[in-house]
């Protein structure tokens, strides 16, 4: 019989090293970008580097929870709904990343619950230390073939009671990694008190204090502060001290930067990576971040700037478009310009009429699920459409964009979608599961990578050089097929289609200078090194002008 609580080192794993990032202070730091831009590093040092987000919360996943409290939902490949921290993972260190990248304690409870109902734990009493604790070593262990290292981030703050068992699996997971491979960097709030005019390092030694007696010491400090707070040799001094690391240097300044990409020439120039490898006795090959400094360069010095509306419901949070904002960032640098952003309730547009997009070089209809702000986003669409102007609709963005089409140019002005009006005489966007029984992954969702074949001579084959694609899904409803010929017939190109499912995938206009929109979700596929190919479109087309 297994024993639950056994030690000891863990030899089949001796070649993969962990590096766990915790947070104290305050929630919102920027755990995800610090792991992101030394998993970065650490890959530009030839070394292979995955990354992988524990969040304490209670739910199994992000997907029902409200953009405006936890930010955007991102997916998988394989149809996991994430935390968008998987996304910086992916755009930083240019990786597709799966469902074990990113666990929940909802699923660590629901796993520990769905063995003890099988009778897996032979009758014994089930306790959070050592069966919730062992479920999340597992977890870690899960993603670390193949790999050198493992960046494990944990949600939260320390001293959130939800976060207890993930600190205490870390703990016992570094004694059982042995001496040199792991290390613990922790990322904490560095304050200046303007009235004063003093940095305050209190609260990041009460932080690492709280960690060490949780039984985890902290290897590397990073500092976060305002872009203006400098930290010198005494400051940082102190901080090494009153919280035990090596020296000075294993205390990384990390203050706000012009753009998150920027992070980690700023890790790189204080050395960050030699310090990890000289913890974790690893030995790499050397690298000077030049390609990406440069890329960096480029982002925070276009030559001019576009501004691209975005128009949705969750506008009082920027992450909850989060992804959408960064690939079409992503664009306007790789083709020279900066974009400037604006966000748009689409129920103000509902309110006030197009003047809300006065002024605008594009417009972009994200997804979204109900009712609220829908015919704001229709009216937005209507605007770009009968005004020219570059649009670019994302799921419910290519929905809605059919309905509009449907109701103003086909003429069936009670076109709808029967998410929206479940009674519509005329649903050209309906739920179709005849057609999504077999393979869809997501229970009543189509969610993760589907394949798409574009049709030859149009935008879309010329954006995207390819004859099939594939892109991730995250929707319940679909283009009615019955309503596909008429809308052809009226001079929408349906350039896109799952041929398994035959699912419209792509629309667009071709008499327009740029009007085309996916029903999947091209953001969570641009890098800021290869923006993806619908958003440079948008970008080409507003650069071009030609109102």
């Amino acid at each position: 019989m297994q024993n639950d609580f056994s030690l000891g080192t863990i030899q089949d794993m001796a070649t993969c090293k962990y590096i766990f990032v915790t947070g104290g202070v305050v929630s919102g730091l920027g755990k995800g970008i610090t792991a992101a831009s030394l998993g970065r590093l650490l890959i530009n040092r030839g070394l292979r580097v995955t990354c992988q987000k524990l969040d304490p919360y209670i739910n199994v996943d992000p997907g029902t929870m409200n953009p405006c409290e936890h930010g955007e939902v991102w997916v998988t490949d394989d149809g996991a709904e994430t935390d968008l921290d998987i996304g910086h993972y992916e755009r930083f260190l240019g990786q597709s990343f799966s469902k074990y990248n990113c666990s929940t304690s909802g699923q660590i409870y629901n796993s520990v619950i769905t063995k003890e109902r099988a009778g897996d734990y032979l009758g014994r009493t089930i306790q959070v230390i050592p069966h919730i604790t062992n479920e999340i070593k597992d977890t870690m262990k899960r993603v670390a073939e193949n790999y050198d290292i493992v960046i494990v981030e944990v949600g939260g703050t320390v001293g959130d009671i939800e976060q207890m068992a993930h600190i205490e699996a870390i703990r016992q997971f570094r004694k059982e990694l042995g001496a040199n491979n792991s290390i613990s960097i922790h990322v904490t709030l560095v304050p200046y008190l303007q009235a004063s005019g003093e940095i305050k390092t209190k609260p990041t030694q009460a932080s690492v204090k709280d960690l060490a007696q949780l039984g985890v010491f902290a290897d590397i400090v990073v500092a976060r502060t305002n872009a203006d707070v400098e930290l010198d040799g005494h400051t940082r001094r102190k901080i090494a001290m009153f919280c035990g690391l090596d020296g000075a240097e294993c205390v990384i300044h990390n203050k706000d930067c012009r753009t998150i990409y920027e992070v980690p020439c700023i890790l790189k120039e204080q050395k960050m990576d030699d310090i990890v490898l000289q913890k974790l006795q690893l030995n790499a090959k050397t690298d000077n971040l030049k390609d990406w400094s440069s890329m960096v360069e480029k982002m925070v010095n276009p030559k001019s700037e576009k501004i691209v509306a975005i128009v949705g419901k969750y506008t009082a949070v920027p992450d909850a478009y989060m992804s959408v904002t960064e690939a079409t960032k992503h664009a306007g640098f790789n083709c020279g310009v900066g974009i400037k952003i604006k966000l748009i309730d689409s129920e103000k547009i509902e309110e006030n009429g197009v003047k809300e997009l006065e002024g605008v070089d594009g417009i972009i209809v994200p997804g979204g699920f109900g009712n609220r702000g829908i015919e704001g986003k229709i009216t937005a669409i209507n605007y770009a459409r009968t005004k020219n102007i570059p649009f670019l609709g994302i799921c419910l963005g290519m929905q809605m964009a059919v309905v509009e089409y449907a109701r103003n140019v086909l003429g069936l002005t009670d076109a709808n979608s029967t998410e929206i009006n479940p009674n519509t005489k005329n649903p050209v966007i309906d739920i179709l599961p005849e057609q999504l029984g077999v393979t869809q992954k997501g229970g009543t969702m189509r969610l993760g990578a589907y394949d798409c074949a574009l049709a030859k001579g149009t935008l879309a084959s010329d954006l995207y050089k390819a004859k099939t694609i594939s892109e991730r899904h995250r929707h319940r409803y679909e283009l009615n097929n019955w309503y596909r010929e008429k809308l052809i017939e009226n001079g929408l190109v349906i350039s896109g289609r799952n041929e398994q499912l035959d699912l419209c995938e792509i629309i667009e206009l071709p008499k327009h200078r740029y009007f085309i929109a996916g029903q999947f979700h091209p953001e969570f596929k641009s890098r800021p090194y290869a923006p993806h190919p619908l958003f440079v479109g948008l970008v080409n087309a507003i650069i071009k002008g030609g109102k």
